[in-house]
């Protein structure tokens, strides 16, 4: 048997089930490559990062962590924490400075038995903030005001496949009123946000979180209607490891932007990004990245009141986009007047107001090209508004890949929570699961069928004695058209109609490795 070539399976298998990514060739009897095909495994680790949540006093957040049951093949044991990270604080040179050293400093003279920043670092990452105990039952915690930590933390065995982690924030006053939801993403080395913006009225901070213990050092570019904004301090952006570093935008810029684009990489390391968004006179939430850049884009989940709705896009490519601008809604697949096309320049934002076109029936909205010409890649976002005046509420809704096996999205409550499934091709049946409450209660599942070119909007199958949130998980059946899903999370208060959405990518918790014959004989002695 030759030593190097099953090294190269069990590397190739392990590559796999941690990443998602890898593939094998064997050698048929003439001596030709011949590609295996591959099986599909549960992941066996997975990495979360969930960014400091607030500046404000007054902030009230949850974190709820969850992983669907029944996973074939993921093991008995497993375990899945999130702990705090270090908040850093980045000036417009570049440099970082820790921010709770400095309200250390400034809580010293309340608090004689404060511990050193390097104690509580410590003491921090030996102890999970939020742990996850089994599949299937959701847990919860909570933290108040601006001291609400950043989270890094990781799952393996059976608490891997599918793990995820929701962070809903309340501010019920103040310039950064708002209800912000997000789902605590992977670290990665490119992302794309459209929709962010440098205007005085707006403030948009770009969260680095890095999970690793090393540093990662981090660009940030912003693009306008005319192209990239000039910036010195964008590039070479450090981020210390395990600490999350938050950067305004308006620092790395002397122009105002209505409508940007911003594209973040990594020089080395790997971090998680996000951005937080405060509008002065709509609210606030998060702006989770684009899905990658492509020439047909979905942006599932516009709620039926919206009363505005901004679509931003960026073309990534070295060719200039012409998209068709459609809403999938609930009786088919119209074209908005007025607005049938949208022209991106290559490496330029374009952006075009679409008012309330859901009018009053949720929908989704599908970009596509224009013509059977070259199809350029684009990157996309929705700024959704609910209510007016003074109670006008703000969202972010990215474009986002189909769900190929599997999507969960956690912190559902007993009010509030809409789910909207879009088919924008042949018709689909879709699976759902709501899970048993943080504090108890039993599963619910329930069968959709989504009409071709629409979108349905449903209120979750309601889990039986429920206590607590819960999680939902999105399935769509074989044999049915691609589906794209988002939710939106509604909790009004004093008259303004505070919401969030997050939409729900495909969980990866199985991923293809290369499957080898029983005897390996393919491989040669």
């Amino acid at each position: 048997m030759n030593r190097t070539t099953l090294s190269l399976i069990a590397v190739a298998t392990a590559l796999a089930a941690v990443t998602g990514f890898a593939t094998l060739t064997a050698p048929d009897s003439t001596g030709a490559a011949v590609a295996q095909t591959p099986a599909l495994l549960p992941v066996e680790r997975t990495s979360q990062l969930c960014p400091a949540p607030s500046m404000s006093d007054i902030a009230e957040t949850t974190y709820t962590s969850f992983t669907p049951a029944g996973t074939s093949g993921s093991g008995t044991s497993g375990s899945a924490g999130l702990s705090e990270s270090v908040v850093t604080l980045a000036d417009t040179a570049g440099n970082t400075k820790d921010a709770t050293k400095d309200a250390q400093k400034d809580d010293k003279s309340d608090d004689k038995d404060a511990k050193s920043d390097g104690e509580k670092t410590d003491s921090a990452q030996d102890k999970a903030f939020l742990a996850l105990k089994e599949p299937g039952k959701p847990v919860s915690a909570e933290a108040s005001g601006a001291e609400a930590p950043a989270l890094v933390g990781s799952a393996d065995g059976r608490l891997a496949p599918g793990w995820t982690t929701q962070q809903t924030t309340t501010v019920s006053v103040g310039g950064a009123r708002g209800l912000l939801g997000m789902t605590c993403a992977g670290p990665d080395t490119d992302f794309w946000f459209p929709g962010v913006s440098t205007e005085a009225s707006r403030q948009d901070y770009v969260h680095l979180t890095n999970p690793d213990e090393t540093a990662a050092v981090a660009d940030i570019e912003v693009y306008g209607k005319d192209g990239v904004l000039k910036s010195e301090v964008g590039e070479g952006i450090p981020v210390p490891g395990r600490s999350s570093v938050p950067v305004l935008l308006s620092t790395l810029t002397g122009e105002s932007a209505p409508d940007a684009t911003v594209h973040v990489t990594t020089r080395t390391g790997r971090v998680g990004a996000v951005v937080r968004v405060a509008d002065e006179k709509a609210g606030s939430d998060w702006l989770a990245a684009s899905g990658d850049p492509a020439a047909r884009l979905v942006l599932p989940g516009i709620p039926a009141d919206a009363t505005d709705v901004r679509l931003v896009a960026f073309a990534t490519g070295e060719d200039d986009a012409d998209l068709k601008v459609q809403l999938a809604g609930a009786d088919g697949t119209i074209t908005p007047a007025g607005n049938e096309t949208l022209h991106v320049k290559s490496r330029m934002t374009a952006s075009v107001d679409l008012a309330d076109v859901t009018k009053g029936q949720a929908g989704s909205l599908v970009l596509s090209p224009v013509g059977s010409g070259r199809a350029a890649p684009v990157v996309a976002a929705l700024r959704v508004v609910r209510g007016k005046g003074a109670n006008q509420e703000i969202a972010f809704i990215p474009a986002t890949a189909p769900i190929a096996s599997r999507a969960t999205v956690a912190d559902n409550r007993a009010k509030g929570s809409t789910l909207s499934l879009t088919a924008p091709g042949a018709a689909a049946k879709v699976k759902v699961t709501s899970s048993a409450g943080t504090g108890g209660g039993e599963p619910a599942v329930q069968t959709y069928t989504v009409k071709a070119g629409t979108t349905l909007a449903v209120t979750p199958p309601a889990p039986k004695g429920l206590k607590g949130s819960y999680a939902v998980t999105v399935e769509p059946e074989a044999g049915g058209g691609p589906v794209h899903a988002a939710r939106t999370l509604a909790l009004p208060e004093d008259g303004v109609p505070m919401f969030t959405v997050q939409t729900l990518p495909d969980d990866r918790g199985m991923v293809s490795v290369p499957k080898a014959r029983e005897d390996l004989s393919i491989l040669g002695d």
